[in-house]
Formats: C-alpha cells, structure tokens, sequence
C-alpha cells in the first residue's frame, strides 16, 4: 500500500479474539465468536490496517498473549481496557439490558439505570481517545455497532477531521419503542456526527428516519436507492442500507474438507435414518428458542407418523449469563426439551439432542451439512448470518431453510426458504412438516436460489458497498499487503510480530 493512500480503522466492542483462563489460572487466546467478527475478519487480514477493541478481559498484563494472537493477521491491533466496573455497567449494563432489548422490540426487559449511560459516555469516551491515539489523517474510521453509538461525537470533540462511518448491526426500532429510551436525543446527536450510517435493512433505516424526523428539528431527506443524504443540524450525513454477509467461498471450502466430512459421517451414524432439524443460538432472548421447542413439540402432536423419523438438534451457546434474564431463560429451554423428551422419548429415539456448549467450525460446519432442515427463527434479528452459513455450507444443495419472518436475512432470502411467523408455533410446526414432505427436486431448486444469491452478495459485496458510499473506494483499493509484519499495540508499547500463526474467525 503506497503512502498517503489511507489505511481500514475499525473499531468495534469486542477485538476478533479474547483472554480467557482455562485449568490452572492459565491464560488462553481463543478466536472470537459472533456476526461481526465472522464477516469482519476476512476483510481486514494482511491489509495493514487498525483494529480497535476490548479484549475480553480486565487484567492488564496480556502484551504477550495479543501478540502470539495476532501473528500473520497483517494488521494492529489496539487494546481498550475497561475495569471490571465498566464492564458490568457499559456492557452487561446499557449495552445488554437497554439497547440489545429495547432495539430488538423487547422494551419490557429493559433496565433504565442512570447509572449504565454514566459509564456507557466513559467508555465511548476513552474508546475515542484510543482511536485518535492510532490513526492518520487519511485513515478511514469504520465503529461497529450499539455498544460505540457515542464515538464519532467524542472524535469531533478532539478534532478528529477523518471520514468516520458507522455501521448497525442490530436493528433500529420503530418510533413508538425508540422514544421510551430515556437518553434518545442524545443517541440521535451522536449518531449525526458520522459521515456515513449503515443499516442491515431498508426498515431498519426508514426507523431511523422517521425517528430523526420527528425528534430533530430542521430536518431534510434528499435522494433514492439505498442511500439518501439527510440534512440535521449544521452538516449532511448519508444513511443507507447494506445487508452484512459471510465469505461464501471460505464456509463453501471448509464444508468440502475431509475433516467436516468425516465430522457429518459421524453424526449420521449417531442419529441415523432420521430427519435432522437444526437449530443453532447464541443464549439469547431474541432467538426465539422456547417458541422453537414449543413448535416442534407440536409436531409430535400433530404428526405422529413422524415420531421415531425426526430429530431437532438444537444448539445454543453460552452468553452473557451473569444477566439474570439470561438465565432465566436457559431454565425455560431445560424445562421444555426435558418436558419434550420425557413425553415422546421412545427406545432408541430421543426426539430433541440439546447441546449447550461452544462449537468449532468444523463441528458446526458438519452439523450444517448433515441438517436436512435448518430452523432459524428469531423474534427478531439484524440479519443473522447462521442462515446464510447454513446455506453456503449445503454443498450437494439438498437442505431446506425454515427462516423467521422478522430476520434481516428474509429480504434476501424469502424467495427460496419457508418464511415463519415465529409467533406462531402452529405454522412452524406446519412448516417443518412441509420441509419433510418436499420433494427432492424442490429442495435442490430452493436451495440453489438461496446459495446463488449468497455467492453473488457475500461479505466482500457488503464491504465494497459500504465503502463505495462512505469514501468511493472499494476494497481493492486497501490492497494485500504480502510482505507486511504485524504490529500489535497494547498501551504505549509497540512490538513488530513475525510469527507463523494465523488469527482464526
């Protein structure tokens, strides 16, 4: 990359790997999980940019164990260390029980402590300063996500003149749950320092709109397609859609590697001559897993003659379970797969397999291949990216998706999968009967719309349209940097990395 041409600043609440202490109080780097960091890790690798985030831990000495991480990664890393305090409060606190609920149409699980938004500013606040600490003035600054809503405005406190776009992950509520939020005007201000806003949707950024219309005065909207410049205040911002994607051809390859084969072949002998259906989670209120379970109990109900011929495989990860509501709702899946499983359990059959555990990617690829039937049905999602993997990884083109109505994703892929009320744990069922009745030519025919479509919009598509509307510059333009060595950056300390180990997603 030749000088002058600018570097890829992204800034995000979670770094693409974390700290976390296994047997012995021994320290272990382990690649980090979640949408973001599956879509963003492809596209920073070996392009010499910046990467701005919490490691996932309190403890300060952690130089060394980010720079083993970091090896071949081909770009910097720069720690933001938060103190135990700030942690429950900005993350556990404002970040999961205000805005995770409250954006996905869950007000009622909402906790409006004062004293969350006190360390929600803090910690933006000093993410800013890492940030404007590490940058050029050619650099393009890209924050991700609800937890850094406030960054941009601290960046122009401190003179920040560099473009700074930002990017919703999650969705953007309507009008009517968005002005329950105690803090919305100054969420709306924050947000109008970007130069460019993103959105996984088009009713994600209407909400938006309609929001800044109604709460800020002298407000203006010019332009079609998707991205509008809106007129707020004493500046012009852009906001537009770009629904986020997978690398297609990494999930396509791995799924075709002898590993996940041998994987999906051992999983076939375990539950054979049965029909898979598959679900997989983060722990999460906003998945819809009880109503999942609850639906394929009504199956049994409704369909004996599929009793002994269908299994759920449901797969939910750990997360954030120092939230009560979190564990709360762990003890409501226990209850109803072990309701489920007492009733209808027969020698030889147990109708739902629950794991509760973490998954590498092969393991998971290897369930995405053997599924029959995939069934992601969230209350509601941004996007939800396990849909799009699913597919990518159907590499004989023969699964059925069973997708949640209220996903971003089902823009996309409407066409091609079983579109669900998640609701309504009737139709569900009514619908995995439907998978199961489908004929072979059917599925392969949906199927191979759905992966095309993926394929033709994966993770390097988003990037470049993103791009293309925050500074028209593609990916390409931050090319591949083949002799660049890493530095990684904790603190005040810089140290080149020349080691032999790539970062994993």
């Amino acid at each position: 990359m030749s000088e002058g041409a600018g570097r890829l600043v992204i800034a995000s609440n979670r770094l693409p790997f974390v700290i976390t202490k296994v047997k012995g109080k021994k320290r272990k780097v382990i690649p980090g999980s979640g949408g973001l960091v599956t879509a963003m890790a492809p596209v920073l690798k070996n392009r010499g940019g910046v990467w701005v985030g919490w490691p996932g831990t309190s403890e300060t000495d952690i130089e060394g164990l980010l720079q083993k991480a970091s090896k071949d990664a081909g770009y910097s890393v720069k720690a933001v260390m938060l103190s135990d305090d700030e942690i429950q409060k900005y993350y556990y606190g404002l970040s999961n029980e205000v805005l995770w609920p409250l954006f996905h149409d869950l007000q009622s699980y909402c906790n409006f402590d004062p004293d969350y938004w006190e360390a929600y500013l803090s910690v933006n606040r000093k993410f800013a300063k890492a940030i404007a600490a590490n940058i050029k003035p050619d650099d393009f600054i890209w924050v991700q996500d609800y937890q850094l809503i406030l960054v941009a405005q601290f960046l122009r406190e401190m003179g920040v003149k560099n473009r700074i776009g930002f990017f919703m992950h999650i969705p953007f509520p309507p009008l009517d749950v968005f002005v329950k939020l105690p803090w919305r005007s100054d969420m709306l201000k924050g947000l109008a320092e970007y130069d460019l806003l993103g959105f996984q949707t088009m009713r994600d950024r209407r909400n938006f709109i309609q929001c800044l219309r109604t709460l800020t005065p002298h407000m203006s909207v010019k332009g079609k397609g998707h991205v509008v410049s809106v007129a707020v205040r004493d500046r012009t911002i852009r906001v537009g859609s770009f629904p986020i994607s997978i690398d297609f051809n990494e999930f396509k390859d791995v799924a075709e590697s002898e590993e996940v084969a041998e994987k999906a072949w051992f999983i076939h002998e375990h539950i054979p001559e049965r029909k898979i259906v598959l679900g997989v989670d983060r722990l999460d209120i906003t998945k819809g897993i009880p109503y999942r379970i609850a639906a394929f109990g009504k199956l049994l109900e409704l369909h004996p003659e599929l009793r002994e011929k269908i299994t759920l495989v449901q797969v939910v990860v750990p997360s954030r379970r120092t939230i009560p509501m979190y564990e709360n709702l762990k003890a409501d899946i226990d209850k109803l797969v072990s309701e489920i499983n007492g009733k209808y359990t027969k020698s030889g059959w147990v109708p739902i397999h629950y794991i509760f555990r973490s998954m590498d990617r092969s393991e998971l690829l290897a369930y995405y291949r053997t599924a029959e039937i995939a069934l992601i049905t969230p209350l509601k999602d941004g996007m939800n990216l396990v849909a799009k993997e699913y597919c990518a990884s159907k590499i004989e083109e023969n699964g059925v998706l069973i997708l949640s109505e209220f996903a971003g994703a089902a823009a996309q892929l409407q066409k091609g999968a079983i579109m669900v009320n998640p609701y309504d744990i009737v139709q569900v069922a009514r619908a995995i009967h439907e998978a199961c009745q489908m004929s072979e030519a059917e599925r392969h025919r949906r199927m191979k719309k759905l992966r095309q479509s993926i394929r033709k919009q994966d993770i390097y598509w988003w990037v470049n349209s993103y791009l293309d509307a925050a500074i028209a510059r593609k990916l390409d333009r931050f090319p591949v940097m083949e002799d660049y060595v890493p530095m990684v950056e904790v603190g005040n300390h810089k140290k080149k990395d020349r080691g032999e180990a790539s970062v994993q997603k």
